[in-house]
């Protein structure tokens, strides 16, 4: 029955009496940011500090399971037939791009550990990069000692995380989302007997304190110690039975049903003339709280599921059948199956789309963009700080936004760069007298201070997420006003930074191949100049501006100015035993496994190898990858497919994706493991880019050419031999959907978004592609419209 808050609860007339403000002392966050005066913990400390935290996370069901609960209907569903035993292992992920969940799924005691985007430590001075920090744990104790048909699941189509069991012959269903139109997570437990709920609700701090209980409503709240002020609020709302307050905790006796709205933010505000800080986040949250109480269950539901498929709904992917006694297996027995050659397509479909799932949970436009455990961590010291790593994490996050149709989801990198870069230029401007430009830091937090400052050029890397949206969208407004004074500022930069040659070649100085440092010193200190991670950077951006001042026809005499300075670029190097060199001089090791292929920016994520352009430096760039190998850390194994699809190998690409699940680079909830039970998200987000590429492709230009190439199938492994996709998203404004049979395309539907010319290839094939604003043409194999 639908019922609203106004019909079912008493204690409404409570709450609008509450003097919540008074009895937490609540007043305006003071600007600007403090800057963390206490000593840093050092490297040892902060690890046996998380380890000792590690622990309070893992979960002991204390009811005994039996039974065994059948599979769900739903083909992208995770699902579990007992509750998670630990945070990164086992946790389920909810998230609506400011809060998120991770949901242990218990009888006993059901404990959801909360998140919230802009809780960090830290200011916008380097060096006190702080801490990206857990808000705290939300308990529902139900003290359900037994339970019989136990199962819990994430359907990635709704977005709606469910545990439902039998227990004293009565069946019990909990649902769980974060609204994003109501921005409020919403926890529901129902019975199917009147009379069976019993709970006591309550929160508990990160670092410390409990929640304060009044009139139905628990609150959370505290300040960091660099000003920002945090809180949340979880309201309990029951339909039958009574509702008791206790001093931290609300506690349901004999209820038919409960609700539970929890809202959460902070005083964060990302301008860097303010401070940081606005106000105080109690009238933001209580405002939240109330105007959602007002809706019913089923409205609230309805409004999550249709925001949230909107968006997941875009892009669908068949990679072929599993075979019917695998895809019965819960999620857990089929990520541990570790099969070579692997045998259950139906897994890496949908580990497709939990990247996608996954990126529209912690990255919404509003909020901070996703860091490198997205928007769910458990620790208040979190390895590499859980920041925003510049040298290929937060890229890595962003690659599969634009072509998977999440570009809404793409804009929080951009706004988060919009609002420090001017923290960033002052940085720069300091330790670089008379430069224009900005740096970054190797690891940033959310103000724009970091650590590890060798990291400056990243910034062209990270910005490369401002030309891809105008690409895949062709939004001249977004060009203009956001995308292009950013490229601008940039080359600019590499106009400062750049150095001559005696010949007149322009290199970069002072180079850094990040994470890899440089080979053996020579005495002249050659190996840090024109390091091919800065050059293939300066490349790249130098051609994004050329185009961008063309189409907006502005700065024609700068944009000369670029041109000059791209042709007169340090080019792409092959080395002695053919490689593509890392460096400016012939120092690659070819037993060299690094983690990082920092020297592939030309190849991915950038356009300037391809094979269909560039053969040699394409080989050479095979060359190089075969000595780096396939096996390596997640987010590493995740590159290195991408870029052996961009090379038009499908079968390495795939192979090493295969890699990633046999080797356990994923836990058995799929967050991608970075080991030691630790969770990074930027490989999940990696596979799904990865796919994307082997699929489709269409950064390449062909000389004269102001079309798009949209590759169709460029990278298609022999393990799919059948399959199909529906709307990906290619540069130039184009969807395209396709099916394949036997190894060989079928079909392929093409549409216009803007009305734009494009040139299409297949195999050996190229047409030229027409189509106005809406229109659009379906293909055979041969390219021929049907």
């Amino acid at each position: 029955m639908t019922t609203s808050v106004t019909n079912r609860a008493t204690w409404i007339t409570v709450l609008a009496c509450l003097p919540l403000a008074a009895t937490l002392g609540v007043v305006r966050a003071a600007g600007p940011l403090k800057r963390n005066t206490t000593e840093a913990l050092t490297k040892v400390r902060r690890r046996e500090s998380a380890k000792k935290e590690q622990a309070k996370y893992v979960y002991t069901e204390r009811a005994a399971l039996t039974g065994r609960a059948p599979a769900p209907a739903g083909q992208m569903v995770l699902w579990y037939r007992q509750p998670a035993a630990k945070y990164f292992w086992g946790v389920l992920p909810l998230g609506n791009g400011a809060i998120g969940g991770a949901v242990y799924g218990g009888v006993h005691t059901e404990r959801i550990a909360l998140n919230e985007q802009s809780l960090w430590t830290g200011s916008d001075v380097d060096d006190d990069i702080g801490d990206y920090q857990p808000f705290g744990d939300l308990y529902v104790e139900l003290g359900h000692a037994d339970a019989a048909d136990y199962r819990r699941e994430l359907d990635l189509q709704t977005g709606v995380h469910a545990v439902q069991y039998k227990r004293k012959g009565t069946t019990y269903r909990r649902e769980y989302f974060c609204s994003h139109p109501d921005q409020v997570m919403i926890l529901r437990f129902t019975a199917d007997k009147p009379g069976a709920l019993s709970a006591a609700i309550h929160m508990t701090d990160a670092r410390g304190p409990k929640s304060v209980a009044k009139a139905s409503r628990a609150t959370l709240a505290g300040a960091l110690a660099n000003g920002l002020a945090y809180e949340a609020q979880a309201l309990v709302l029951n339909e039958g039975g009574e509702v008791l307050t206790e001093q931290d905790a609300v506690r349901v006796q004999n209820a038919d049903s409960l609700t539970i709205l929890l809202a959460a933010s902070t005083s964060f505000v990302p301008d860097y003339k303010a401070g940081w800080l606005g106000d105080h986040p109690h009238k933001n949250v209580t405002a939240r709280i109330d105007a959602t109480a007002s809706k019913s269950y089923q409205a609230l539901k309805a409004a999550h599921v249709a925001d949230h498929g909107a968006l997941f709904g875009r892009a669908r992917l068949d990679l072929g059948k599993t075979p019917p006694a695998i895809a019965r297996l819960p999620t857990n027995e089929r990520a541990r199956r570790r099969q070579q050659p692997w045998d259950d397509p139906g897994l890496e479909a949908m580990l497709f789309q939990y990247g996608r799932y996954l990126l529209i949970a912690s990255s919404r436009p509003g909020s901070p963009p996703a860091n490198l455990q997205g928007i769910w961590n458990n620790s208040l010291y979190p390895p590499w700080h859980c920041d925003y790593h510049s040298d290929l994490n937060l890229e890595m996050n962003y690659w599969l936004g634009e072509p998977t149709d999440l570009s809404e989801c793409a804009l929080p990198l951009c706004d988060y760069l919009l609002s420090i870069i001017p923290r960033r230029r002052e940085i720069y401007r300091e330790s670089h007298p008379g430069k224009r430009g900005w740096g970054i830091c190797g690891g940033n937090n959310l103000f724009g201070g970091g650590q590890a400052k060798h990291y400056d050029s990243c910034n062209t890397w990270l910005a490369q997420v401002f030309w891809e949206h105008y690409a895949f969208t062709q939004d001249k407004a977004f060009l203009a006003k956001k995308a292009y004074p950013v490229l601008k500022e940039l080359c600019e930069f590499w106009e400062d930074r750049l150095a001559a040659w005696p010949d007149g070649t322009l290199v970069s100085p002072s180079g850094h191949s990040p994470e890899h440092g440089c080979p053996k010193k020579d005495p002249e200190g050659k190996y840090r100049q024109g390091v091919s991670f800065d050059q293939q950077l300066a490349w790249d951006v130098f051609g994004n501006y050329i185009e961008a001042s063309r189409i907006l026809e502005v700065d024609p005499e700068y944009r000369k100015k670029v041109v000059q300075m791209r042709n007169k670029l340090l080019g792409l190097q092959i080395g002695s035993w053919g490689q593509l060199q890392e460096w400016s001089i012939d120092a690659d090791n070819p037993k060299d496994t690094h983690r990082h292929i920092s020297h592939f920016i030309a190849v991915y994520s950038g356009k300037q190898i391809s094979p269909l352009t560039t053969p040699k430096l394409a080989a050479a760039a095979k060359v190089s990858l075969n000595a780096r190998g396939e096996y390596s850390t997640s987010w590493a194994m995740a590159h290195r497919a991408a870029a052996w699809a961009r090379l038009f190998e499908g079968n390495r690409a795939h192979k090493i994706l295969c890699l990633m699940l046999a080797r356990g680079r994923f836990h058995e909830n799929l967050l991608s493991s970075i080991g030691g039970g630790c969770f990074q998200i930027d490989a999940n987000f990696g596979y799904t880019a990865a796919v994307t590429e082997m699929l489709l492709q269409s950064h390449v230009k062909k000389e004269r050419s102001d079309a798009f190439l949209i590759h169709l199938l460029p990278a298609l492994p022999k393990a799919w031999p059948n399959g199909s996709v529906k709307g990906l998203r290619a540069r130039g404004g184009f969807a395209v959907d396709m099916a394949w049979k036997d190894g060989k395309l079928t079909e392929a539907t093409v549409r216009s978004l803007v009305g734009t010319t494009c040139r299409l290839r297949y195999g050996d094939k190229e047409i030229a592609l027409t189509l106005t604003s809406g229109g659009r043409a379906t293909l055979n194999a041969a390219l021929e419209r049907r």
